[in-house]
């Protein structure tokens, strides 16, 4: 199904130290409730029967609860709400989510261990929080498919991550490369590692969840790094979306990704994935450049 992805706000009760929003909260309003059924009747008119509420915080909007139930009410078939997690620590509040028509739940765990998240969060208790917002929403029996956003802080202990989420019975789990941008292009310096760097962890981490039995990806990794792994390319599997963001809307997230966000090199072209991979976000090579990257032979 085609999905859109709705962020309703910039407002956040974490700062992490990578994020790609940056500093939008600080000059961006929330959007009405209005404005946001308004682009979900259009969206849904579009053809799109998912719907993913991002921001930002989603759950901090103060229309929220309404939000998940209007879409139910228009039709969307699947309505995941994209979140740091901390707020489904209330068990009334996942109730309350569920009951309004959520179906899907996107928290996010950057660490296996409060010193790493909180750190990476810059919010005391946040792992905490969104552990046991974790368990809550297993308990309650429903899909749990978790994000970890890869720093030069977390990248070692991704096959520790890997196992936590295990034992917590997420569904799903992705990890995705840093995107230096916001938040994270300020940070650049001591907060992006290299990819070659990363892909020991990354892979073990991938196995623990392969072998468990979980839906495993990773994002902006592109496939000269993840051999042996193919499968676990996560644009390989990615869902049409279009955007609504604060004041634009991008009619189809894969064709900017493809044209104007990512970029491949000269030398790609040899590779047998090359119309299918992506290439990395176009802000690491500017970094590191492309020495790392190895095409696969045909």
């Amino acid at each position: 199904m085609e999905r859109v992805d709705i962020k309703v706000g910039f407002n956040c009760n974490n700062h992490c130290v990578f994020c790609v929003q940056g500093r939008k909260r600080e000059t961006l309003p929330s959007k009405s409730k209005k404005e946001v059924v308004d682009s979900l009747q259009e969206a849904f008119a579009a053809g799109k029967r998912e719907v993913v509420f991002t921001g930002g915080e989603p759950s901090l909007h103060t229309n929220f609860l309404e939000l998940i139930a209007a879409a139910k009410k228009i039709g969307f078939e699947e309505i995941q709400i994209q979140s740091n997690g901390r707020i489904f620590a209330y068990p009334d509040f996942c109730v309350r989510a569920i009951r309004a028509g959520a179906t899907q739940f996107g928290p996010s765990l950057h660490g296996h261990n409060a010193k790493i998240h909180d750190s990476l969060t810059a919010a005391k208790g946040s792992f905490e929080q969104t552990t046991r917002g974790i368990k809550n929403l297993k308990k309650l029996n429903q899909f749990v498919l978790t994000n970890s956003v890869i720093t030069s802080s977390n990248y070692k202990f991704l096959p520790e991550l890997a196992k936590v989420l295990v034992d917590l019975g997420v569904d799903q789990f992705q990890f995705a490369f840093v995107h230096i941008l916001g938040s994270a292009k300020e940070n650049e310096k001591w907060l992006v590692p290299k990819k070659s760097e990363i892909m020991p962890y990354l892979k073990k981490g991938l196995e623990i969840g392969l072998k468990a039995g979980k839906r495993v990806t990773a994002e902006a990794v592109p496939f000269c790094f993840l051999r042996g792994y193919e499968q676990c390319v996560a644009e390989d599997i990615m869902p049409k979306t279009s955007i609504y963001d604060s004041n634009f809307t991008v009619a189809d997230y894969g064709d900017y990704r493809r044209n104007s966000g990512k970029e491949k090199a000269a030398k790609c072209r040899s590779c047998k994935y090359f119309s299918r991979c992506e290439g990395p976000w176009k802000e690491y090579p500017a970094i590191f450049g492309w020495s790392e990257f190895k095409p696969v032979k045909k």
